[in-house]
């Protein structure tokens, strides 16, 4: 049996997945520990008080809050959930609604109230005067209406978010042309260190 043939490897100080990797790191060095000890300390508020936690995104922001949904019930015991895990209600909603609401008459339906949380993963956070997720800022305004607290891992500072939530982890933004993958890359790094912490975790990973 033919051998596969073997690639030819580049030098390892080289290439893009090196530099890739480097402004990982850079990003690991610059984020805000004491955000993310804050945001844990808070998740664990809502748990306490029997709230519950509802993941928005859109994207691939969307498939992470997919991710996280189960993250944060199964290993930290919160009652969490996503409108992105509906999509039939969410396409009824933007089909017959407008896109803009699809997560506020989720959360409307849902009776959000002051118990709750709303965790916003996103890469700009929502921009008003750009007309950029519009959705998460119909959100987080109805949010602010019923009292419940806003959470966001999000890569703008700039971002209505970052401007408008109680506790919000901005990844460092290195290299601007990568601020998307970088971001959605680091809100699975950030939201793992959160369901792992010990004010959380409550289940072990079976791994």
């Amino acid at each position: 049996m033919e051998r596969a043939r073997a690639w030819p490897l580049q030098n390892q100080n080289s290439g893009h997945a090196a530099e890739f990797f480097a402004q990982s790191s850079a990003i690991c060095a610059k984020i805000d520990f004491a955000r993310i000890e804050a945001l844990a300390a808070a998740l664990s508020v809502v748990r306490e008080r029997g709230g519950r936690l509802f993941m928005l995104g859109v994207g691939g922001s969307a498939a992470n809050c997919s991710h996280a949904v189960n993250d944060f019930r199964k290993l930290c015991g919160i009652e969490t959930y996503s409108p992105v895990d509906n999509v039939s209600e969410l396409t009824a909603r933007a089909n017959d609604e407008g896109w803009e609401t699809i997560f506020a008459g989720w959360l409307e339906v849902s009776h959000l109230c002051k118990r709750d949380a709303i965790f916003v993963l996103s890469v700009g956070g929502g921009d008003v005067e750009r007309n950029v997720s519009i959705n998460i800022v119909r959100a987080i305004e109805f949010a602010r209406e019923r009292g419940a607290k806003v959470f966001g891992i999000v890569g703008k500072e700039t971002g209505y978010t970052a401007g408008n939530g109680d506790v919000v982890v901005v990844i460092p933004q290195v290299k601007a042309e990568w601020v998307t993958p970088l971001s959605e890359a680091f809100q699975a790094v950030v939201w793992h260190c959160l369901v792992s912490h010990p004010a959380l975790q409550v289940r072990r990973t079976k791994w």
